[in-house]
């Protein structure tokens, strides 16, 4: 009953006000995703409505709000999606290329115990072809020998030792005596009873 007293221009004045603050609405949501795909944030019906500053059942009774929201989640969804294909796309490549690595490593490191296993056997067997070149009397004989040697450097050394000695003491003496021969000529040279 009301109605009939409520003026026709006062309703179409709060009909278009309330188009207004909606259309205001609808873009602050729309600037609230645009924000939030450039931030890289989740897009949520809480996020956008917290950006927004709408409440939750207008992005859900707005039909171009609810559209709006769903296609940005949709998008966020699909593009998390790819990201994570990206991502394992990367490790998958990685990890191949580690084991490919890690394969040519082994071949290389085989190689190598090969050629070190070759080399030790060669050398094994020139040790067994001296061990049998030598006779015991042939292995006493050069022991003999090794331990005259030896002897032999001792003595030279302890010679070498005592001529060195006698070579700083004849230096010495030869200082000594040059001193004293040149106190003798400058007593030559000047004789005591001149001045």
């Amino acid at each position: 009953m009301n109605t009939a007293t409520v003026p026709e221009p006062r309703t179409a004045a709060a009909l278009a006000a309330r188009r207004r603050k909606a259309e205001a609405a609808l873009q602050r949501v729309h600037e609230a995703i645009t924000r939030l795909r450039h931030e890289k944030a989740q897009v949520s019906v809480a996020a956008v409505a917290r950006r927004a500053d709408v409440s939750r059942t207008f992005l859900y009774d707005n039909s171009e709000a609810r559209t709006a929201v769903a296609t940005a989640m949709a998008e966020a969804g699909e593009r998390r999606s790819r990201m994570l294909a990206e991502q394992d796309d990367e490790r998958e490549a990685t990890w191949r290329e580690r084991a490919l690595n890690a394969e040519d490593a082994l071949k290389a490191a085989r190689t190598e115990i090969l050629a070190q296993r070759t080399r030790i056997g060669e050398l094994l067997g020139q040790i067994r072809d001296l061990q049998d070149e030598w006779t015991e009397e042939a292995i006493q004989r050069i022991t003999t020998e090794n331990t005259t040697l030896k002897q032999r450097v001792r003595q030279l050394t302890a010679d070498n030792r005592t001529l060195d000695e006698r070579l700083k003491a004849a230096r010495s003496n030869l200082r000594f005596q040059d001193r004293r021969v040149a106190d003798l000529e400058a007593r030559l040279a000047d004789p005591p009873g001149r001045t």
